[in-house]
């Protein structure tokens, strides 16, 4: 009995090298791409542990979760960790990049989530990678979130390891994930005996046997489906455009943040300004009195599949996320989800305006 996601001919080195091609069109970038098998958190450690040593000095900005578990890495690499936190409503400016390299000089190494969907601030990479350019030290980049929702572009902003997941705003698998490498990164890999290597963690691994060798031969049987799903969702992006896939998740931002304000309730937005806010998904903040994973969970009673989440861990009482990203980033998915978080808040006797916000949507919808 044959099934169409069985039974299928090998994936070659050819046609998966031709994925990681069409991965580092979308990143706009001259890098080595490598699509490594597994879901980003792989290329996020591998990054980190494959540049960072006891002699490394990093400036860990912590916008959310990601940001510290980077911070947790790093030392357990051995590396001196300067954590540079900012509240979870806002983002980090790169002035205060500038003045933890003033205050330490020594900083080789930075670490920089883009966009948090977990808090929903997006961080201005293209500033701060001028500074992190001015000082020399490697950038590292976690733009899963942010890939598909707004400009991503390594080469550019001087970003020397940019991991990238195709699961949220690119509508893609979660198996597979990319970094792209800059050739000062893979200096500094070699050059740390502590890098992985012979491990599934390895990016030298891919430089030498797979990048060095002319991309002529797999390290490992690959995750054959995951690959065709990342190539299905790289060609309907290229079929759609890029451009037009960004408008659409920075129209939903930019509809959810009008119809919170607009329902009232006391719902209001968790990162203060609308420049600090990722397109990939809006965090709300839950009214005085009521608890955030309870509202939350009253309004999927209605409906299980709108894009409603709480906060994590210890932001569960006061976070709402409404993930408006790949297939939800339409107006339908954000209309939704405000009428949903409306009944929500009417149930418990807060007065709330759905009509009002369901207008709201329509008006910021570009």
């Amino acid at each position: 009995m044959t099934h169409p996601f069985l039974d299928l001919a090998p994936l070659s080195a050819a046609h998966f090298a031709s994925i990681e091609d069409r991965v580092a069109r979308l990143l706009s970038t001259e890098q080595d791409v490598v699509i490594m098998q597994g879901e980003a958190l792989l290329p996020l450690e591998g990054a980190i542990r494959a540049t960072a040593g006891p002699g490394t000095v990093a400036l860990n900005v912590i916008t959310g979760p990601y940001g510290q578990t980077f911070g947790d890495w790093l030392r357990d690499c051995g590396a001196t960790v300067i954590d540079l936190a900012v509240p979870f409503h806002t983002a980090v400016t790169a002035e205060q990049v500038r003045e933890a390299f003033a205050e330490h000089p020594s900083i080789d190494f930075v670490s920089l989530v883009h966009a948090e969907a977990a808090t929903g601030n997006t961080n201005p990479v293209a500033e701060i990678g001028e500074v992190v350019r001015e000082h020399g030290a490697l950038f590292y980049l976690d733009a899963v979130a942010s890939i598909g929702a707004e400009p991503v572009l390594p080469d550019a902003w001087g970003v020397d390891l940019c991991v990238i997941g195709a699961q949220k705003a690119m509508g893609g698998p979660a198996g597979v994930s990319a970094v792209s490498v800059s050739e000062r990164a893979w200096a500094r890999m070699a050059a740390n005996p502590r890098a992985p290597r012979r491990s599934y963690l390895s990016l030298l691994d891919w430089k030498e046997r797979w990048v060095d060798g002319g991309r002529k031969a797999l390290l490992h049987a690959p995750a054959q489906l995951e690959m065709l799903a990342l190539e299905a969702c790289v060609e309907r992006i290229e079929e759609v455009g890029l451009d037009a896939v960004m408008a659409r998740h920075a129209s939903a931002a930019a509809a959810t943040r009008a119809g919170a304000v607009a329902l009232g309730g006391g719902l209001e937005p968790y990162v203060y300004e609308a420049r600090d806010a990722a397109p990939v998904a809006t965090t709300l903040r839950a009214p005085a009195g009521v608890v955030a994973s309870e509202l939350v969970a009253r309004a999927l009673a209605s409906d299980p599949a709108l894009p409603l989440a709480a906060g994590g861990g210890a932001l569960a009482k006061e976070m709402i996320r409404v993930n408006h990203y790949g297939v939800d980033a339409t107006p339908g998915a954000v209309r939704a989800s405000l009428a949903a978080l409306g009944a929500a808040l009417a149930e418990r006797g807060l007065g709330v305006d759905v009509e009002g916000a369901l207008r709201a949507v329509e008006g910021e919808w570009r």
